[in-house]
């Protein structure tokens, strides 16, 4: 294992995190602020509790990991793109460096600014609501995975891109919208059956369901079930990006 290539690699993309740092963690955290206020105060004020929580409280655990899920898409994916779109990616690949050392760097480096942009959101959030956290340990647990997961597809997402819009489309019109479907406002069990039967089908109601557990012992599915579902996403994501290397996808000229 060349330690020393993917240390160089990893503080390459940390120091443009922070070179960017209004985009990569003001911006966020200001955005994720401001929907605390609107539905924490707005609309927290109208729906008091759900499920014996207080409404500012239960959607916590839901904003940091719509945050850490949008986040980790476009760090990873960038973070990839840019040096394929400069032609630089060619000079990291020709190096003495293996393809598990590649993605090691830059999806931990996407993973570390993520983790730390929820760590920031989840110390912000005590300046507008009140929570606790029941299972600490477990709570570290999601969202470090979730964190590597998410990365290592947009990581995917930035080898597939062949244009800065692509790089936007999986999130825009994929992500989010099954972020913002799957419990991030409201528990599953609110909605009618039928619809609690389709909501199933969205991964991201394991995440934020196992995240929200970890934080108040409360949750739309098995904590169990949502570990097993990360894993099993997490196993897809390594399984293509072997692919990738292993065929040279969009990778070699």
């Amino acid at each position: 294992m060349n330690l020393l290539a993917i240390r160089a690699i990893y503080l390459f993309e940390m120091h443009r995190a922070w070179r960017t740092l209004t985009q990569s963690i003001i911006s966020p955290v200001i955005s994720t602020s401001l929907y605390f206020v609107v539905f924490g105060a707005a609309i927290g004020s109208r729906i008091t509790q759900v499920e014996g929580i207080d409404y500012g409280s239960f959607i916590v655990p839901g904003l940091v990991m719509l945050s850490l899920l949008t986040q980790s898409l476009s760090n990873a994916s960038f973070g990839i793109y840019f040096p394929r779109f400069t032609g630089t990616i060619y000079e990291v690949l020709s190096a003495p460096v293996s393809y598990l050392e590649i993605v090691i760097a830059y999806v931990g480096a996407a993973a570390t600014k993520s983790i730390i942009l929820g760590t920031i959101i989840l110390v912000t959030a005590t300046a507008f609501v009140d929570f606790h956290i029941d299972h600490p340990l477990w709570m570290v647990t999601f969202l470090v995975l979730t964190a590597v997961t998410f990365s290592l597809l947009g990581f995917i997402i930035g080898i597939w891109a062949d244009g800065f819009e692509k790089l936007q489309l999986v999130p825009l019109l994929i992500i989010t919208p099954l972020t913002f479907l799957g419990g991030t406002f409201y528990s599953i069990n609110m909605l009618p059956p039928f619809w609690q039967k389709v909501t199933l089908l969205n991964p991201v109601v394991y995440l934020v369901s196992g995240f929200r557990w970890s934080f108040y012992g409360i949750s739309d599915v098995s904590p169990a079930i949502s570990v097993a579902m990360t894993l099993v996403f997490l196993l897809v994501c390594v399984a293509v990006v072997a692919w990738i290397f292993r065929t040279g996808y969009r990778l070699k000229p």
